[in-house]
């Protein structure tokens, strides 16, 4: 069941989202849109490499984008940060880049295939992924490195995966895990699969899952991810694609991205 936001959740999101918008370069330099919304007379397609764990938003966030500009059509391709940044710096055709953390966004910029600069527009932390109900009991860290319990993290070179590291070792948890996968969702999918017994995933794709709970843990704190959004500079269809990131950060998209659990940048 989708939690009531309050005003001031939404706000927040909404006043972090306009001073982003802000920072932005404008529509005729390329890069993302300033005033955090969409042009008029936007058409055609647009094709948006996504973070695995903005799937269910962004998809969403793709169908009002098509109806609030008849004519459009967004493809998505979601995978991991670091993978997407790899096809991309290799000249895979994208329009827009959403990463889940700044380091994998930054390698796409420093190969000069930005267009502008790239703007945070949500953050995540990590939670616990477990099966419903939560039978083995885990309250924390200190649980999964239990005798017989099976964890399964995000690859190192993933965001879920690097955010883990640190929230271990802010823990000062050594975790051997069964399973290292290349993003968030199949980290949870190991979990819905009954593979593993608790994985460390993004508090928004615990949620998400059918029986799958979060459990929350203090340590996230200090390993909350950023997620930043740029237009890219080989962009098949640049007016889409900035028309797109402005939706992103429009009240709408906002709303849709506070429901899903996400955090104001």
């Amino acid at each position: 069941m989708t939690a009531r936001l309050s005003r001031t959740t939404l706000a927040g999101f909404a006043a972090a989202a306009t001073l982003a918008a802000g920072g932005c370069t404008g529509t005729s330099g390329g890069g993302s849109p300033a005033s955090g919304t969409t042009p008029a007379g936007v058409t055609g397609s647009v094709a948006v490499f996504a973070a695995a764990s903005l799937t269910e938003s962004f998809t969403r966030i793709g169908k009002d984008f098509e109806a609030a500009n008849p004519g459009t059509h967004v493809t998505f391709n979601f995978a991991g940060s670091s993978a997407l940044a790899t096809q991309i710096n290799q000249g895979a055709p994208a329009d827009v880049f959403a990463s889940a953390a700044p380091a994998n966004m930054k390698t796409v910029t420093d190969a000069g295939n930005g267009a502008g600069a790239a703007t945070t527009f949500v953050r995540n932390r990590l939670v616990i992924a477990v099966p419903k109900g939560n039978p083995n009991g885990v309250a924390g860290l200190a649980d999964l490195t239990r005798p017989g319990v099976k964890v399964a993290l995000c690859a190192e070179q993933v965001p879920c995966g690097a955010a883990a590291k640190k929230a271990l070792g802010a823990a000062r948890v050594e975790l051997t895990p069964v399973t290292l996968e290349a993003d968030v969702k199949a980290a949870v999918a190991k979990v819905k699969l009954g593979e593993v017994d608790a994985a460390l995933v993004y508090r928004t794709d615990a949620k998400a899952a059918a029986d799958v709970t979060g459990i929350e843990f203090p340590e996230s704190a200090g390993a909350i991810n950023d997620y930043p959004i740029i237009v890219l500079r080989d962009a098949p269809n640049k007016a889409a694609a900035q028309a797109f990131v402005g939706y992103v950060l429009s009240a709408n998209a906002i709303t849709v991205l506070a429901e899903a659990g996400f955090q104001a940048p």
